[in-house]
């Protein structure tokens, strides 16, 4: 039986590979900051998220340790995704500009929404072996993605972890667009991280467009 996005969300969910990781997540949700310490974490890997029958793939670097490792969302519960969500449904492909909890009926249009790992790493900085590790299921969602046609990737890593996969060579700007073997585009993004949007590394406007040029790219 050929798996589905559904199989691979629950193969997530219940992976172990990284006791690192899991040590982490773990800890986190029985050590909350004061602000969170009424929630129930999650903590365990977190999956992904979205329209199954997307043209948009999403690819995050990992959920963060008080956002979605604590709400099970992905990009849910903290700053870069106030940053995406309200993006998305400035330019129409989502039906909130917020995202708090699993249950908040946030709903995303034609995007699919994933992470180089689905666990939160210390410092946010995930092993070579971690990455690798979470590897497959990328590369599984990527392929059962079948209207996929643009890949953005927010920072370097997931920029290079596409490269990577698709075995080829470019450089990292922002909002730079690149045609991949198999006819699809890769966009590359700064991450909406705090360190990147309060600094003005990247600003609002720079952002909307990664996702206008996506928008673009499928005809819409």
């Amino acid at each position: 039986k050929l798996e589905s996005l559904k199989d691979i969300q629950e193969e997530i969910i219940a992976c172990r590979k990284c006791p690192r990781l899991i040590k982490y997540i773990n800890d986190v949700g029985k050590n909350p900051p004061k602000r969170f310490k009424n929630w129930t974490y999650w903590a365990k890997p977190v999956p992904s998220f979205g329209d199954e029958n997307a043209e948009i793939a999403i690819v995050g670097l990992a959920p963060a340790a008080n956002g979605g490792n604590r709400t099970g969302r992905v990009f849910t519960g903290d700053h870069s995704g106030d940053w995406l969500f309200k993006a998305l449904y400035e330019v129409g492909l989502a039906n909130k500009a917020t995202s708090v909890n699993r249950d908040d009926g946030l709903r995303v249009t034609n995007v699919y929404i994933t992470a180089v790992i689905h666990c939160a790493p210390p410092q946010n900085k995930p092993s070579r072996d971690e990455i690798n590790n979470c590897l497959p299921y990328l590369i599984k969602e990527l392929k059962l993605l079948k209207n996929l046609k643009v890949i953005i990737a927010l920072g370097k890593i997931a920029f290079d972890t596409i490269l990577n996969i698709y075995k080829v060579k470019y450089e990292f700007k922002h909002l730079a667009i690149y045609k991949l073997p198999d006819n699809k585009k890769l966009v590359a993004s700064y991450h909406p991280s705090a360190r990147n949007t309060n600094t003005g590394l990247m600003k609002w406007e720079e952002w909307v467009e990664v996702f206008k040029k996506a928008k673009e790219i499928i005809g819409e």
